[in-house]
């Protein structure tokens, strides 16, 4: 298909679309995806080329800190976000997961303040993947969504209040090669935004809501400031008053840490917030360091909890600095899956769930993360609490929080070892997601957890780490690139055992995934993102 308007340049589609996608990938709104790439593609280029940069500094000086050509921004005290819609001013739970239909209505039926559909790391981007989700929100939108089981079980979206959607596309670093302009993958973050901008922008704000997005993997303000731009352009081109969309950015990587203020500033007639994305932050802490030496390498990913000295005062920052420009702050993910069958797993899980949720309220969270529609009573119930017959926590201003560089790069501090169990858990998390991932799944429960992409980021980095630390283990040994491989062979047996081959289900991608995993823990050179690689191993058509 080729597009021409205005500035937009020769759009093509490759791979198979059926009748609903083609009212996605109408004539009208690929043009408007163009347009985008046109006009902003040359810059997401020059920023990502100065991730590079930035990162090649950090690995010569071991360092970070706060800007000091921006601190005129974090002095003004002056300045605020512009104020929140309506159905925005409440966040106290927001449910996550991928535009699915059925975990979709689910989602949007299940009491929870927002939904995040998330087109990023609970997605993969098989094309149906790619077309289906955006079919999944028009139909959302317009309160039409529903789904039937192969058992017949039907799902419908109640006639009450639903979820506000908030929308993840996928972050600067994708493209989408299904989508190309003038012979060029387009930005997959272009292509997200921009089909579900222009199909659904107006009938949001007819129907009392708005164009909302999280905004992932940011590492810095400049980025910001080009979603700003985005969003300006956006609304200019299909006639929308300025400062509808409103957008928030997940501090989920370190150097954006130390640029949450200035974040906020770029997006200030957008803004509605920032969250504290976690998993990927230790992701980037440990991408960001890993040739930093001793110092800087973590413990067993599950033994990094929130109470942390580095996490407490990234999070108790994000919380004052969000309060002071009169934004929301959200908490972290809960991604307990609730058993079915093991009544003392879940009164366990649901016991760490209650703490961390009511830690994130005493704090001064304005809400939280939840993966699974179980858990939406119990984190309302955490916030209620705190809450009481406000709607959120604005007015708390945190100034008793002063947070320097040292106290967010202060991973030596953190409690826990390194052992052989999480490095068995490293593997074996990393490897049975790769292959559901490469298989079209991007949510993926394992061992009672909702997981995504953030985790087997977390659990490559961690061993690839370790291996070039040459890190002792609990048991005296040191973890050797041979230590790895035999982990990563006997885990592949039992995978093969479980799921089996040849049924053209998940075990068909176990082999790829296995020779993926070998080729990011074992290899000399670090890869940025797992999702880039594992995108060349997807067949073109799919």
């Amino acid at each position: 298909m080729d597009v021409r308007n205005g500035e937009a340049g020769k759009v093509e589609v490759s791979g198979e679309v059926d009748g609903h996608g083609r009212e996605i990938l109408t004539e009208e709104a690929l043009a408007f995806v163009a347009e985008l790439q046109t006009r902003f593609g040359p810059r997401r280029e020059e920023l990502l080329a100065r991730r590079s940069e930035r990162r090649a500094q950090v690995a010569r000086t071991g360092r970070l800190d706060f800007l000091p050509e921006t601190a005129h921004i974090r002095a003004e005290p002056a300045w605020r976000v512009n104020l929140a819609p309506r159905d925005l001013i409440d966040r106290r739970v927001e449910i996550t997961g991928p535009t699915d239909p059925k975990m979709a209505v689910n989602a949007l039926n299940s009491g929870a303040q927002a939904w995040l559909a998330d087109l990023e790391d609970a997605n993969t981007p098989h094309w149906h993947n790619v077309v289906t989700g955006q079919v999944v929100l028009s139909d959302a939108v317009r309160r039409r969504l529903s789904y039937t089981s192969p058992d017949g079980k039907e799902y419908r979206l109640g006639d009450g209040r639903l979820a506000t959607i908030i929308v993840r596309p996928r972050g600067w670093h994708l493209t989408e090669r299904h989508v190309t302009v003038d012979g060029e993958p387009a930005s997959a973050s272009l292509v997200d935004f921009g089909l579900y901008f222009f199909h659904n922008a107006h009938e949001l704000l007819g129907r009392g809501s708005g164009p909302y997005f999280y905004l992932p993997k940011l590492e810095s303000h400049l980025e910001a400031r080009l979603w700003a731009d985005v969003f300006a352009y956006a609304e200019q081109r299909l006639g929308i008053r300025r400062g509808r969309v409103r957008a928030t950015v997940l501090i989920e990587t370190i150097p954006a840490a130390f640029e949450m203020e200035e974040i906020l500033y770029e997006l200030r007639h957008y803004a509605a917030g920032l969250n504290a994305g976690r998993w990927d932050y230790l992701f980037s802490i440990i991408k960001y360091f890993r040739d930093a030496g001793p110092d800087f390498v973590l413990p067993d990913r599950n033994a990094v909890t929130m109470t942390a000295p580095f996490m407490r005062a990234y999070t108790e920052l994000l919380v004052r600095t969000c309060h002071k420009r009169g934004a929301f702050a959200i908490g972290g993910m809960a991604a307990f899956v609730p058993s079915r069958r093991d009544p003392a797993v879940n009164e366990t899980a649901f016991e760490r769930v209650r703490a961390d949720k009511e830690r994130e309220a005493r704090d001064g969270f304005d809400g939280s993360w939840v993966a699974h529609p179980d858990l939406v009573p119990l984190c309302n119930e955490m916030f209620d609490v705190r809450l009481g017959a406000h709607r959120n926590q604005l007015s708390r201003l945190r100034e008793d929080v002063h947070v320097t560089a040292d106290d967010l790069l202060d991973l030596a501090s953190t409690p826990g070892a390194v052992t052989m169990r999480g490095l068995r858990n490293n593997v074996a998390v990393a490897l049975r997601y790769l292959t559901a991932w490469l298989g079209g799944t991007g949510a993926v429960a394992i061992f009672n957890l909702m997981e995504d992409a953030a985790t087997a980021e977390i659990a490559r980095s961690q061993l690839w780490q370790w291996i070039h630390n040459r890190t002792k283990l609990d048991t005296g040994e040191k973890v050797t690139p041979e230590l790895v491989g035999d982990a990563v062979a006997e885990e592949y047996e039992r995978l093969r055992a479980e799921v089996g081959t040849g049924d053209g289900g998940v075990g068909d991608s176990l082999d790829a995934a296995r020779n993926l995993l070998e080729r990011v823990v074992l290899g000399d050179d670090f890869v940025d993102f797992l999702t880039v690689p594992a995108y060349d191993l997807i067949d073109s058509t799919t």
